[in-house]
């Protein structure tokens, strides 16, 4: 045999055995007459190195996270509203709303706080101002909202400064839809793929959960001494914006990033969605049929709290699974390659 007679589909006028691909192990049996060949080698499953994450997962730690998640869109939700109740004449929907976004204010900061140790580093975080970073952007944003709504709280319940108490209540509202969408960026802007991939919904899924949950806050009003008939109506119509508006983004979102939604429809994370969506519609269902029944707005409005509340865990929960499981990265990354490559051939 000279080198001429071999090729590259191996040597020239000899047949590979049975054609066999090379790297797989074959054991080879007799039944009767025929040869048969069963693989020994079992199927590849899709692992990294090792087993080992590709990404680190983040250090942020629940309940203090999530939590801040949630009271601060409960907070920016709560500013509109009480704008809107004073423009209406419904005083007290409108100190509910006040008390309401100060006091989750006030919560999102301290949860915030005890994820990052202690109170110096927020106050390093507002050493500079930077436009692209969300975090620096989110920190001035708190910065000036806290006092705002807290003065406005305050005003609203001793019934003191009025005017101060108005300037107050119309800066909290223009700075609330703000700080209930600007952790949103927060963690879209993370490598996280359940999060960073879903960064163009991801805004309005936390804008409507936000207003959904002010909305279950002040259904709650009617069941307080002094609330009149319809004091609740601005608080339904919000509600129902905002859970139009969450479940609307949430479903186009699951669509488009295709495999990476999987942890937002399993685990840990797709169980605490599963349960916010099924709270959503029936804080819905109840806020639709509970005219003018003041107990069934309530537990309405305590059901939409409710799925606000489970909704931001199981998006909390659901990024972290992603980030720990590799083939939300990888196989991502690989199909986005193998399109540029067959755009670049046409």
């Amino acid at each position: 045999m000279s080198q001429a007679d071999v090729t590259r589909q191996g040597l020239r006028g000899k047949r590979p055995d049975r054609e066999a691909a090379p790297g797989v192990n074959v054991a080879r049996r007799w039944r009767g007459r025929r040869r048969a060949e069963q693989p020994v080698v079992p199927p590849a499953e899709f692992t990294s190195y090792y087993g080992k994450p590709i990404l680190n997962p983040p250090t942020w730690q629940s309940p203090d996270i999530p939590g801040y998640l949630f009271l601060g869109g409960l907070a920016g939700g709560s500013s509109l509203l009480a704008a809107g109740a004073d423009l209406t004449g419904r005083p007290v929907l409108a100190k509910v709303a006040k008390s309401g976004a100060a006091a989750a204010a006030a919560l999102s900061i301290a949860a915030l706080v005890h994820d990052l140790g202690r109170p110096g580093r927020f106050i390093n975080m507002m050493r500079v101002f930077k436009v692209t970073s969300p975090m620096s952007v989110g920190s001035w944003l708190l910065g000036a909202y806290v006092p705002a709504a807290g003065v406005a709280a305050v005003t609203a319940l001793t019934g003191r400064l009025p005017r101060i108490g108005a300037a107050a209540t119309a800066s909290a509202a223009l700075l609330g839809p703000g700080v209930a969408s600007y952790t949103a960026a927060l963690i879209s802007d993370t490598a996280v793929p359940a999060w960073h991939d879903g960064y163009p919904e991801m805004p309005f899924v936390f804008t409507g959960s936000g207003m959904m949950a002010a909305g279950g806050l002040g259904l709650l009003t009617g069941l307080l001494p002094g609330a009149r008939p319809g004091e609740t109506e601005p608080a339904r119509n919000l509600a129902l914006l905002g859970a139009v508006m969450e479940a609307a983004a949430f479903e186009r979102m699951e669509r488009r990033i295709g495999m990476v939604a999987e942890p937002y429809r399993e685990g840990r994370g797709g169980k605490y969605v599963k349960a916010g969506k099924a709270l959503a519609a029936l804080g819905v269902a109840g806020a639709v049929l509970s005219r003018p029944g003041r107990v069934a707005a309530a537990v309405s409005g305590a059901a939409l709290l409710a799925a606000s509340v489970t909704t931001r865990w199981g998006i909390f929960h659901a990024g972290l699974a992603s980030a720990g499981d590799p083939r939300y990265i990888v196989i991502p990354q690989r199909q986005r390659l193998n399109e540029r490559a067959r755009g670049d051939d046409a």
